[in-house]
């Protein structure tokens, strides 16, 4: 199993200064130092959840200056929001920055007002996302698109500079949905995933589909999946569940909206912004234990590793740790060496898959 750290921070404060980005710096100089896998970082616009993050490829540049070893990755590029030549020009860049470290997972989008960036129709998305995919893909191996310029007239570009990998590191972000993964493995792409609407049984069944495809559509290459769990270890079960508590329920209570999207998919009359406080509490509290104890991982070293096999089980190559979900980011940077510990006990274990 690889472990890899993910960045998704909420961001609601007016005085964070210079201060926002020391987490994602110190923690990305500990985890090249230590054999991590990756650094991966969002794209989110016009919202303090995420908001940190409104373009990756500049967080990407920062990330190839502080660190030496570890892949620079966005988790993810929303596609349709973006002309594929800017996605290919902009991290071709940060792979000449790196060294040849960079991979991009590509995303369809989630909200409809970051839509305003783009005269791609909302619900055309999923098809603009696999399309961008295939050019940028072209166009970092050298090849060239038909565009039209400012005058109305067709011509063909290259991008430059020219990056450093002969191909893209490239992963699908999914949601849970199979049809999604499936298009991931006849792409020959990884899958960026989570655990906020489905379970491990359910991921277990989607990943076996995802590696059936590749399997039959690439001559038997088996893919890559990545998962994003928020993650606290500290050295008692009970003093990780202190530390995360209130942080963790105050991320919870500012992304709503995503927790309560099952409750959207079984009654779609559910309005999340007519429910009384006393009702967003209940679904917060509900979520923050559902979390705690099956979608992230948080307790001890011991605890987690369990957790780890049953992640190795269901088919999850990479574990990408979200650390920056409002803990003090003194103590999360302490905590790093617990999850250090579980990824060296992790790596006397079978290697996970290369993409």
């Amino acid at each position: 199993m690889d472990f890899s750290l993910f960045y998704f921070a909420d961001d609601s404060t007016a005085d964070g200064g210079s201060g926002r980005y020391d987490l994602l710096l110190e923690g990305a100089r500990f985890a090249d130092r230590h054999g991590f896998r990756a650094v991966w970082t969002p794209e989110r616009h016009f919202h303090a959840f995420g908001g940190l993050y409104p373009n990756p490829a500049v967080i990407g540049a920062a990330l190839a200056t502080a660190t030496e070893n570890i892949a620079i990755r966005a988790g993810s590029v929303v596609a349709p929001l973006h002309h594929p030549a800017r996605i290919a020009e902009e991290w071709s860049v940060v792979d000449n920055l790196s060294g040849g470290r960079v991979g991009v997972s590509f995303a369809s989008g989630w909200h409809p007002t970051d839509f305003a960036l783009s005269g791609t129709p909302y619900a055309d998305r999923k098809r603009v996302m696999m399309e961008s995919l295939r050019q940028v893909r072209g166009l970092w191996r050298g090849e060239e698109l038909d565009v039209v310029d400012g005058t109305g007239r067709t011509t063909a570009v290259r991008v430059f500079p020219p990056p450093v990998q002969k191909e893209l590191p490239v992963w699908v972000t999914s949601a849970g949905e199979v049809d999604t993964f499936r298009a991931a493995a006849t792409a020959r792409a990884g899958v960026l995933t989570h655990l906020l609407h489905q379970d491990t049984a359910e991921l277990a069944a989607k990943i076996a589909e995802y590696r059936r495809v590749a399997r039959e559509r690439h001559d038997g290459w088996d893919g890559h999946v990545a998962l994003m769990l928020h993650t606290f270890l500290a050295d008692t079960r009970e003093q990780a569940r202190e530390a995360v508590r209130e942080p963790l329920q105050d991320y919870l209570r500012s992304s709503i909206h995503l927790i309560t999207r099952s409750y959207k998919d079984a009654d779609p009359d559910f309005d999340v912004d007519a429910l009384d406080p006393e009702d967003v509490d209940f679904i917060v509290e509900r979520a923050f234990d559902s979390y705690f104890e099956e979608r992230g991982l948080f307790g001890t070293v011991a605890e987690a590793a369990g957790t780890v096999e049953r992640l190795r089980g269901a088919g999850v190559d990479e574990i990408a740790c979200l650390i920056d979900f409002g803990v003090d980011a003194g103590r999360v940077l302490g905590g790093l060496r617990h999850v250090n510990t579980l990824r060296e006990l992790s790596a006397a274990g079978l290697g996970g898959r290369n993409t």
